[in-house]
């Protein structure tokens, strides 16, 4: 250490000039930081001879509080001054653009069913996704023998016991629900998820999504089912659908059905989607069975009313030309991508 290198720095503490905040304390580290210039001085200051401590010393102590004086000078005035309190960032540029996600096809399908029936003045009405026996099966007139109940068909949560627990097979059960709890008349669909032991293929999955529907009142008959039925189907597919309902059997229906409409792709003419007969199968309906409605404590000599059910991928891959259920359940970019554009109802 010789004094030249103290009043180097000094000179240099007073000629400073800072223009920004920024500038300042920068100045501040390259002096007066933990490895600044002045404070490698006073760290090499123990090592000099004992008389010289005196000269060394008082040269020091003027050099720091100079340095400490001119950065408090300079940060004031840089405070000051209108530019240096400007953000270094232009707020007004537009931000880093991202993509946004779009609903998916199985949500989208499900919200303009919703919409349509809510049009002809149905609630919607939820339930549990695990039930039990009696309101998936017993009290939809299920024979104690029915195949459905067997485990290859059910996925039981406890069994061996009277009403075991399961993963509910359809959305049936909110229908019963509804019939034990609300007042009539009774207007209402179900939407939601369920579960069947089926192998997964381009056709069938172990977890579906279901619509069902149920309208019970005083004279309520098949020709209001078919009119609901194709009511719903032109509001869904085009005001040029058509349908055709074909004898079937349900459990808690009679008489029951099955219902097509024609082709939306080749109008009726036969297509591979179609395959050749001009029609594609939609939904089971059919007039609620008396046994139902006496199971959950509605007369059936005053009352009647009818009931439908759909898949809502069913519903999708027709609306879209989907040919392979799985593709609803991979979360594949590329397939939900194409969805972006969808309008919901």
């Amino acid at each position: 250490m010789d004094k030249t290198q103290i009043e180097k720095i000094l000179s240099e503490v007073r000629d400073l000039k800072c223009k920004t905040a920024k500038e300042v304390e920068d100045a501040r580290v390259r002096l007066l930081g933990k490895k600044g210039e002045i404070t490698a001085l006073f760290d090499e200051f123990r090592t000099i001879a004992k008389e010289q401590k005196k000269e060394f010393g008082q040269q020091l102590n003027l050099l720091k509080n100079e340095a400490a004086q001119k950065i408090a000078e300079l940060k004031a005035a840089a405070s000051q001054d209108p530019a240096s309190s400007k953000p270094s960032d232009d707020v007004t540029m537009p931000g880093d653009p991202f993509s946004l996600g779009s609903r998916h096809p199985v949500s989208i399908a499900r919200q303009e069913i919703v919409t349509i029936f809510r049009k002809f003045g149905y609630d919607v009405a939820e339930g549990p996704e695990i039930e039990d026996d009696y309101h998936v099966f017993t009290a939809l007139n299920f024979p104690e023998n029915h195949p459905a109940r067997d485990m290859q068909d059910t996925f039981f949560v406890s069994a061996g016991h009277l009403n075991p627990l399961l993963l509910r097979t359809h959305t049936s059960c909110v229908q019963v629900r509804a019939m034990e709890n609300l007042p009539l008349p009774i207007r209402i669909i179900c939407p939601g998820r369920v579960f069947r032991n089926e192998a997964i293929s381009a056709r069938a999955h172990c977890i579906f999504h279901q619509v069902e529907g149920l309208y019970i009142d005083k004279n309520v008959t098949f020709a209001d089912l078919k009119q609901a039925i194709l009511l719903f189907a032109r509001e869904m597919f085009g005001p040029d659908t058509q349908i055709r309902m074909r004898p079937s059997y349900f459990p808690f229906t009679e008489p029951s059905a099955e219902v097509d409409v024609s082709c939306n792709i080749c109008h009726g003419k036969g297509c591979n989607i179609c395959k050749g007969t001009g029609w594609l199968e939609i939904l089971g309906c059919g007039m609620v069975d008396p046994n139902v409605l006496k199971a959950s404590g509605i007369d059936p000599a005053v009352y009647s009313g009818f009931a439908f059910g759909m898949g809502i991928e069913r519903i999708a891959m027709l609306k879209w030309q989907v040919n392979d259920l799985r593709h609803y359940f991979e979360n594949d970019m590329r397939f939900l991508h194409e969805f972006s554009r969808c309008v919901e109802v």
